[in-house]
């Protein structure tokens, strides 16, 4: 299938991702889930104009994004999550990269200023024999879509003077 500009389209699979924090690869992860954003919008009808709606646009609105993942020795994220508890502050810029087959970035979803707002395992049950399931979820400011490492952004981002990290 080719698209409007002649190139033949190429879909990006699901399986293949890591997650990047700091310019390093810091886990792989079995799921990611709820990385979506939504802008507000407000619908108003003008007296006399009954075939049309007037929809304004409100402030963009970024969901939590959920990471799975089998429990190892790494207490890398633990760390990071206590530093917030016991602190109250480390946001990072976190990167979503997908790979193809090739070992290629295909996508990447740079979370700007993510910050853990929950860290939790399962009931552990000694008469289970099932994988523990570290789950680790995040909350953003902002979101950058790049086809390459960081989405465009360089690492190590910094805040500006109102406290905003930069989106481009």
């Amino acid at each position: 299938m080719k698209n409007g500009t002649d190139h033949a389209l190429k879909y990006v699979t699901n399986n293949h991702f890591y997650v990047e924090v700091d310019g390093t690869i810091a886990a792989s992860f079995s799921e990611c889930s709820g990385l979506s954003a939504q802008i507000k919008k407000e619908v108003y009808f003008e007296g006399g104009v009954n075939e049309q709606q007037r929809i304004r646009l409100g402030h963009a609105e970024f969901a939590d994004v959920t990471l799975k993942r089998g429990l190892t020795d790494d207490v890398g994220f633990w760390t990071w999550a206590s530093q917030v508890f016991t602190k109250g502050k480390s946001r990072q810029n976190v990167n979503l990269l997908v790979f193809n087959q090739a070992g290629e970035i295909m996508q990447s979803w740079t979370l700007i200023g993510a910050i853990p707002v929950a860290w939790k395992i399962p009931a552990l049950q000694a008469n289970g024999n099932a994988v523990v399931i570290e789950e680790l979820i995040l909350a953003y400011e902002g979101l950058r879509v790049g086809k390459d490492s960081g989405g465009g952004l360089s690492q190590g981002a910094s805040r500006d003077r109102k406290g905003y990290f930069a989106s481009s």
